[in-house]
């Protein structure tokens, strides 16, 4: 009955649930620790005691001492990063495929999963060594065009299961709106739905998904384990009443989108508010000249550290005047939550109670 009165009042897809509860807005990421300043970080991964992260279109590891090293240069933008409990690696590879380096298949690359081309996947996850689970964020746009596929609203992902020995896949969901982190939970994976808001689990009998959460307050992305059975997402940005308007007047969004330049879209980002050229967000932006962290913003940081049942336990922001905004990856490493925030640039480290690690160590 609500839906119906929505529809009729022009209210559906116009509103967004506000940070509050478990997602009440703070500046914890804003404290973190910096472990390295690097080019747009994204794909966190454990390998040994190491950490590995993409940046660009080359992967590297950083050791516990803080240095890091070139691990590969995969000649194009790398999309997402799996490890497998032997070590290897699986690189989503924009223009290529899937690459694997390190293990019983060391080299291989898929270009195809199943009928779809494998070109620049936005998640991978391995089962074990000889199964790698893959995201296909949408059969329309390449992973680094997120923004246009959000405006277009499509809703063309799939989720996949790949046999790596004979390279047969198996279609696990199709038809969703940018499948943009996976965790594997059991027999089934956790997908998160980008432009659905939500997160879904597939028990992997081809049936239909639950829904574990919904109605996100941003995009949700990138998926990881917790050492306790629990699990950390990144929300790699915010949603706004602005956006949401814009997305339902089709004419509108249409043009914008063939004759405005992407920085200037009023679609969502991974780091804004650094030119006056920028479309505004209505209300207090700047007073007196400084920008306010409750301003409306395209921009957000925001962890949320999920339960063994996959609901908010605690999350950790940057908000509108933060700099730790575009989160898109998240891992645990050696005692803590270290974050890759690819709109300004910083792997930062927090321990899980949101002290920095200096701090936690004393």
């Amino acid at each position: 009955m609500i839906g119906i009165l929505n529809r009729l009042l022009r209210r559906d897809g116009a509103t967004v649930p506000s940070m509050d509860g478990v997602l009440r807005p703070n500046a914890l990421l804003e404290n973190a620790t910096v472990l390295a300043t690097v080019a747009e970080p994204d794909n966190l991964v454990t390998v040994g005691d190491d950490l590995v992260f993409s940046s660009g279109q080359c992967i590297f590891r950083l050791s516990a001492g803080g240095l890091s090293s070139l691990l590969f240069d995969c000649g194009a933008p790398v999309t997402a990063l799996a490890s497998a409990p032997d070590g290897s690696l699986a690189a989503g590879i924009a223009a290529t495929g899937i690459r694997l380096f390190g293990g019983a298949h060391d080299g291989l690359v898929l270009g195809d999963v199943g009928p779809r081309p494998a070109r620049g996947p936005t998640a991978l996850a391995f089962g074990d060594a000889d199964t790698l689970f893959v995201c296909l964020g949408s059969a329309h746009n390449e992973a680094e065009e997120w923004q246009r596929d959000l405006m277009e609203q499509r809703s063309s992902g799939s989720v996949w299961k790949v046999d790596l020995k004979t390279r047969a896949a198996t279609c696990i969901a199709d038809g969703l709106g940018f499948p943009n982190g996976i965790l594997v939970r059991g027999e089934g994976v956790v997908v998160s739905e980008s432009w659905n808001h939500r997160l879904l689990r597939f028990d992997g009998t081809g049936g239909r998904p639950q829904i574990v959460l919904e109605d996100l307050p941003g995009y949700p992305g990138r998926l990881s384990a917790a050492a306790d059975g629990g699990a950390w997402l990144a929300v790699f940005a915010p949603r706004s009443q602005l956006i949401e308007f814009v997305l339902r007047e089709r004419p509108y969004c249409t043009r914008m989108l063939r004759e405005i330049p992407k920085e200037l879209w009023i679609a969502p980002s991974l780091r804004s508010g650094r030119s006056f050229r920028e479309p505004m967000q209505g209300g207090a932006v700047r007073v007196h000249g400084i920008f306010k962290p409750w301003a409306p913003t395209r921009s957000y940081g925001l962890a949320i550290r999920l339960d063994h049942d996959l609901q908010p336990l605690r999350s950790f922001h940057s908000r509108a005047d933060g700099t730790r905004h575009g989160l898109v990856s998240i891992q645990e490493w050696r005692g803590g939550m270290v974050f890759a925030s690819r709109g300004d640039g910083v792997l930062g480290a927090l321990s899980p109670d949101g002290l920095t690690l200096g701090d936690a160590a004393q």
